[in-house]
């Protein structure tokens, strides 16, 4: 007997038989009230998760909002300063005009 034998024996003798036609009325054929408190139970976890995603989707775009006005404000504090401030701001020509080199004040003939 070979191993191909041996499995066809094993493999025929665990085939399931068929089971017997089902004779009542399949209308009457429910979950019942197990399935129906999984189904609830599934259903508000979702409900939960969405409402719990919404909540930190939200409280991130907020914070990357304020970010960026933390951003702009100490942006203009520090423009504020510059301007208060006596002499030239760097990169910016005596006439108020940015420079052409960016960020490397103008050269004074002084200088």
């Amino acid at each position: 007997m070979t191993i191909f034998d041996s499995l066809a024996t094993v493999w025929a003798d665990t085939t399931p038989t068929p089971l017997p036609a089902y004779e009542g009325d399949v209308n009457l054929i429910t979950p019942g009230v197990v399935g129906f408190a999984v189904t609830f139970v599934i259903a508000i976890a979702t409900v939960l998760l969405l409402v719990d995603m919404t909540r930190r989707v939200r409280k991130v775009r907020y914070r990357g909002e304020i970010r960026e006005q933390l951003a702009i404000e100490q942006a203009e504090q520090a423009l504020a300063a510059a301007d208060a401030e006596p002499g030239l701001r760097p990169g910016v020509t005596p006439a108020g005009r940015p420079s052409p080199e960016g960020d490397v004040p103008p050269k004074t003939p002084a200088g």
